[in-house]
């Protein structure tokens, strides 16, 4: 049997693939290559195509033996999400729609679901747990709610089993070096700190330096992607087991500051990286942080590249290889 992996050409999507593969999983990959890279599939058989397609989905499961799906594919800038909420709800809710009712057609009842900490909003608690409420402050955070909701009423409807996974900030690079962290735009701390290391951008601005932090500046949960591919891999075989429906932070307890994040960035690159301060960004709390004690407890997940040096480290490697992304002239 094998794993359908929707959103495999993206970056957390890819090194999911990358951990299943090295398990000798059997992997499909559905991915449009709207933001994902056909060079970060290491394996399995890839379908380009979109998930809101019907038919595409039904050529996809009858043609492979599938028994679970881990659903990547969403489009994912908060920002963005403000200015065309449409867009996120179209591809987003009616996707996953789509995805969901094609599962139930060809009898496929385990979905492992790429949530996120934004499903909360401003936090009640530091770190965020499971039971705190959920009151998103952007369309992307609601939307990922709106996907969790419907995998709800479709276990009570049809029995289809789901594990949501909710986090913030995915963050490294795979250990061969092989796939990495390339999006278009960028918006994500890490890479755009390195993209100052190698000069792609004059500096890093740092919005806000007088938030109730140490060092005045917001902290952030960081997880290494491979830690969060194996995270989604043990969901799977939770599922697999007769595990029940059920939502997952995954998080690394205590989080990191926009100051740590570009100081250890200079040591790890040896380059000065000018930061710039600027004006707070509205609707930016101080601290997110989410607790990840009952995936580790119920789901075994112990993750193994929580120093920051480590995974800035591993991201450096890649993008100082590979410095125009995957489009290797740029």
């Amino acid at each position: 049997m094998a794993v359908l992996v929707t959103g495999g050409a993206g970056y957390i999507g890819s090194h999911t693939v990358a951990a299943l593969l090295e398990r000798g999983e059997q992997i499909i990959v559905a991915d449009n290559l709207q933001q994902g890279h056909r060079e970060a599939v290491l394996g399995g058989k890839l379908y380009v195509g979109d998930l809101r397609d019907g038919e595409f989905l039904d050529t996809v499961f009858q043609e492979n033996s599938i028994d679970a799906v881990i659903h990547f594919a969403a489009n994912s800038l908060v920002g963005e999400s403000m200015k065309d909420p449409g867009k996120y709800y179209h591809n987003n809710v009616y996707g996953t729609l789509s995805l969901l009712e094609a599962m139930i057609r060809h009898q496929v009842g385990k979905i492992v679901f790429s949530s996120t900490a934004a499903t909360y909003g401003e936090p009640e608690n530091v770190p965020i747990d499971e039971h705190d409420r959920t009151l998103p402050t952007n369309a992307y955070g609601e939307t990922k709610l709106a996907m969790e909701k419907m995998m709800k009423w479709f276990d009570v409807a049809h029995g289809l089993k789901y594990i949501s996974l909710r986090y913030f900030n995915a963050a490294g690079a795979h250990a061969s070096g092989r796939i990495g962290e390339d999006h278009s735009p960028e918006t994500h701390l890490i890479p755009l700190v390195l993209q100052a290391a190698l000069g792609q951008r004059p500096h890093i601005s740092v919005f806000g330096d007088d938030y109730p932090t140490e060092d005045g500046t917001c902290i952030r949960d960081y997880i290494h992607v491979s830690d969060l591919a194996d995270a989604h891999v043990l969901a799977v075989d939770r599922l697999r087991e007769g595990g029940d429906s059920a939502v997952y932070n995954l998080g690394n307890g205590t989080g990191f500051s926009v100051k740590q994040v570009i100081d250890i960035a200079r040591w790890v690159t040896d380059h000065e990286i000018p930061a710039v301060m600027e004006a707070r960004r509205a609707g930016d709390p101080a601290v997110l942080v989410a607790s990840s004690e009952r995936a580790r407890q119920e789901l075994g997940w112990n993750p193994s590249r929580a120093k920051l040096e480590d995974i800035i480290g591993s991201a450096w490697a890649w993008h100082r290889n590979n410095p125009g992304g995957y489009n290797k002239n740029g």
